[in-house]
């Protein structure tokens, strides 16, 4: 969709709403470890859309929307420590798996999610956009607004503490 489109036309709304919301709510979640919070200011960011919408330019509204959402979540953070915490992926258990299986499959889970908070937040969110959303260097870089060599140095350092820490825990077991 391009061209001159009124941000307050019901249907171009809803068109960037579908195209956006969970794209950004995604975005938020890594960046700052809470997706219920991270709902809620998509929730937000897209009223003060709506408030806005007769002084936003069509093209220009997924960059407000980040502006907007980046700004109501420092708010809220600032009160607060974030600590990352991942939504629990479920995996199929099988008849065959031993308790001990079990055990250990949610103590790799809970080690994985404690190392992968410890980083950087900058390291963090680059790397959970890579890994978990799948997007390319360069799609991460233009999300972020940062150059395409900063993305691969802030994953290569990521890479190079997770495994310093996976090292780590391997020498104390």
């Amino acid at each position: 969709m391009e061209g001159n489109f009124s941000v307050c036309e019901e249907h171009v709304y809803d068109q960037i709403y579908n195209t956006h919301a969970e794209s950004l709510r995604n975005h938020l979640y890594f960046k700052f470890g809470d997706l219920n919070q991270a709902e809620d200011i998509v929730q937000e960011a897209f009223i003060k859309l709506w408030q806005k919408c007769s002084s936003i330019i069509y093209e220009k509204a997924a960059a407000f929307l980040y502006t907007v959402s980046k700004n109501l979540f420092i708010d809220v953070i600032r009160s607060k420590k974030v600590a990352l915490k991942f939504e629990k992926n479920s995996m199929p258990s099988h008849d065959i798996e031993d308790p001990y299986f079990h055990l250990r499959t949610k103590e790799f889970q809970q080690k994985l999610e404690t190392v992968i908070s410890e980083l950087p937040e900058k390291q963090r969110e680059a790397f959970l956009l890579n890994r978990i959303e799948k997007l390319t260097y360069k799609e991460i870089a233009e999300r972020l607004e940062i150059s395409q060599t900063a993305v691969e140095k802030r994953i290569s350092k990521a890479l190079i503490k997770l495994k310093e820490i996976t090292e780590l825990q391997k020498r104390s077991i």
